[in-house]
């Protein structure tokens, strides 16, 4: 019976597990909502879901698991969660309502079938009023106020982005709003059972992970006091869960010293006020690829496109990297000039754009046709939002290129152009006292205007210095080149039966402790800057994993000797990584639906978990290069961190999907989407959970199978976080 109930428990998973990877492929060509209705929803599938959970308690039961209370609660939380969903796919009411101040009190709502919904009750809109970032136009924040009338009298209630009215079991949640400013939309779901006992798994899941790694007779205390650790010296792991250019004739540029003078100067950008030398920084960067181009700063690259137009569109400063773009564009070198976008027929980029093309050559054109866009918005002015008028709130930034009829004749506006006018004359005339003295009236006068609204001295300041920091990428390669030499030191050394040293060590830990320092100010001062801790896309969530990965490294160098090598080369492929994918990494402001400190604690737990996984992955490699070796012994002790490692990052794993779960409960109205980041997440965990069931599936007490195990496993956290990203899309992809 106990080796029936054993192969129909991880035979159901096995079934499960294929049905979920391929379900998320499948999305990616038929939609969602049929993906949602025949797969995920579907009695069959459900049917695979309840088996497996009747089989796995059973089974548990026959192990007699229950004698370990942590281990029994953990299991039976799970099942406790899917009973929940289960309840919530069953008798749960989910739909959206819209209102608008002044109408009558309404019963009715759309549910998400498409039916209508009736409330016992009558609900109004009172009041609906938007909150915004300090000095710009951005949405802070939707409140609504409502009122709701019943036998029990009336009730007043107040609605906004990460803050869910509750009324008799009703949960209202702010979805959008009018254009006007004189409605709001609504989520509404009705789940009073559902939402409990998924809540009621999810704490059970918390106090049975800390339980367990805290019991005197759990694995993880009895791999902490293995043999050969202590002959290896490990830490307590736990102690963690805390282009050179072708030579050709220069454009006409300012002086530098005189283009610095635009850098203090502020301009809205990006939905917020930075200082001009942003732009400046993310213009060159977006167009050529560096912040610095033949020698000339930012400054003197952007004020050139200003000011010489005619002199820098013949120059092939913009990058294209796809061949067959610049055949279009009939330039055979990686950089092209704004002109070779045309010719006497138009735009040479309009039939790719608009054709019947495959996608990557669609991006690609893209990708380019921004830059030709960015480049002209200059010559227009519209990306120069420099002027601040102050009718009304919030402040209000324009370009030379608005068009403001409700403006002209308004002192402040005919001060702004007239100023650029004095500008452009006196750059023309190459008086660079004049353009000096003017910009220092620009910024006297925009702090005038914009009052209180503009960022604060400091915040400049560290914008200004963030900007400058740009080495991130020579540290990187640097990382990987010491991080891989490292570690085929070490693993020559193994193999002719030498002793691994450290006579370099103190060397690399100078290098790693500058590194770290650096890393860490770096993100500080991205989070001072934007007033929101850095984990808002994929840029930021890949510059904390390297942050991580050299934290890991300086915690474990000592006691664990392949911290060293695995934790550069983590690090640096983490910022090569960030640095490719985020070439023109923008500073925003947070949409509302972002602020939940929820967010914060989601992002991080997985990106230390997938840490974790990274490193028992590098630790399977060495592994496997020391099999010829007849190194059991070495082999056995890396398995033993690894199963160590496990433990941590496997349940970090699960705190942080049920974290993410309830910020999407609060936010959306709903805690599983079935969205393809949280499929692979699931799976992901389903997968590593493998190996923690050693006692039943005899493979994985096997050294060697672990350790192949723990790098193919790897490959399902390089699809959750970039196979995800790049090829299926959905909610959780960032730009």
């Amino acid at each position: 019976m106990k080796r029936l109930l054993k192969y129909i428990s991880f035979g159901l998973l096995g079934v499960i597990l294929p049905i979920l990877m391929l379900a998320t492929v499948i999305e990616k060509f038929i939609g969602s909502s049929v993906v949602i209705n025949y797969i995920y929803g579907s009695p069959w599938v459900i049917a695979l879901w309840a088996m497996l959970a009747v089989a796995a308690i059973c089974y548990l039961v026959v192990c007699r698991v229950y004698r370990k209370a942590a281990l029994f609660i953990f299991h039976l939380s799970f099942v406790l969660v899917l009973v929940g969903a289960f309840v919530t796919h069953v008798s749960g009411v989910r739909g959206s309502l819209h209102l608008r101040t002044g109408d009558l009190p309404t019963t009715v709502f759309q549910t998400d079938d498409a039916r209508i919904g009736r409330f016992p009750f009558q609900i109004s809109l009172v009041d609906f009023r938007l909150q915004f970032y300090k000095g710009t136009s951005v949405p802070m924040d939707y409140v609504s106020s409502v009122q709701i009338n019943d036998e029990e009298g009336v009730s007043n209630g107040i609605i906004s982005v990460n803050n869910i009215y509750k009324y008799n079991g009703w949960r209202f949640y702010q979805w959008g709003y009018d254009a006007d400013g004189n409605g709001a939309t609504f989520a509404v779901t009705y789940d009073p059972w559902g939402i409990g006992l998924t809540y009621a798994g999810y704490w059970g899941l918390f106090i049975a992970m800390i339980a367990f790694l805290l019991g005197r007779e759990s694995n993880f205390r009895t791999l902490l006091a293995s043999p050969l650790l202590k002959k290896g010296g490990l830490m307590v792991l736990f102690l963690l869960c805390s282009s050179a250019a072708a030579v050709a004739r220069s454009p006409r540029v300012l002086p530098a010293e005189v283009a610095r003078n635009f850098a203090d100067v502020y301009v809205f950008y990006n939905n917020r006020v930075a200082p001009f030398e942003t732009l400046s920084h993310d213009f060159t960067v977006k167009l050529y690829g560096d912040d610095n181009y033949k020698g000339l700063t930012s400054e003197q690259v952007l004020t050139g496109w200003i000011f010489f137009y005619d002199s820098w569109k013949e120059e092939p400063m913009i990058r294209v990297k796809d061949r067959y773009v610049r055949f279009i564009l009939g330039v055979e070198d990686e950089y092209v000039a704004l002109t070779d976008f045309t010719d006497v027929n138009g735009y040479k980029l309009t039939d790719i754009l608009k054709g019947n093309v495959n996608a990557r050559l669609r991006r690609a054109a893209t990708l380019a046709n921004e830059k030709f866009n960015l480049a002209s918005m200059v010559h227009s002015g519209s990306l120069l939002r420099l002027f601040p008028h102050s009718d009304g709130e919030p402040v209000a930034w324009y370009s030379p290129a608005d068009t403001l009829h409700a403006n002209e004749g308004c002192e402040q506006w005919d001060f702004a152009m007239g100023m650029l006018e004095q500008i452009k004359v006196a750059v023309a005339d190459e008086r660079y006292q004049d353009v000096e003295r003017l910009l220092n009236e620009l910024r006297v006068w925009q702090r005038r205007v914009s009052g209180s609204t503009l960022p604060s001295d400091a915040v400049i300041t560290a914008e200004r210095l963030y900007n400058h920091m740009d080495f991130i990428f020579p540290f990187a390669v640097l990382s990987v080149i010491c991080g891989l030499g490292c570690f085929v030191i070490y693993c020559r050394r193994v193999l002719r039966g030498e002793v691994w040293h450290t006579k370099f060590h103190p060397a690399l830990m100078v290098f790693i402790l500058a590194f770290f320092a650096y890393i860490s100010v770096f993100i500080f001062l991205r989070g001072y800057i934007s007033g929101h801790f850095p984990l808002s896309n994929g840029y930021e969530t890949m510059l904390f994993m390297a942050w991580l990965s050299l934290l890991m490294t300086m915690l474990f160098n000592r006691k664990f000797y392949m911290a060293l090598p695995f934790g550069l080369t983590l690090c640096g492929l983490s910022l090569m990584v960030a640095m490719i994918g985020g070439s023109d990494p923008k500073i925003t402001l947070l949409t509302p639906v972002l602020q939940s400190p929820l967010l914060s604690i989601h992002v991080a737990v997985i990106m230390i978990a997938y840490s974790l996984f990274a490193f028992m992955m590098m630790n399977g490699v060495t592994a496997l290069c020391l099999v010829r070796g007849g190194n059991e012994q070495r082999i056995e002790y890396l398995a033993v961190v690894s199963r160590l490692m496990l433990y941590p990052a496997l349940f970090l794993l699960v705190t942080g999907i049920f974290v993410g779960a309830v910020w999407a409960n609060v936010s959306w109205g709903r805690y599983w989407g079935w969205d393809p980041k949280e499929v692979w997440a699931l799976i992901t965990m389903l997968v590593y959970s493998l190996a923690m069931h050693s006692r039943s599936m005899m493979p994985f007490r096997n050294a060697v199978f672990f350790h192949i195990f723990t790098v193919v496993a790897f490959l399902t956290v390089l699809f959750t976080y970039f196979g995800v990203n790049f090829v299926l899309g959905g909610l959780h992809s960032y730009v």
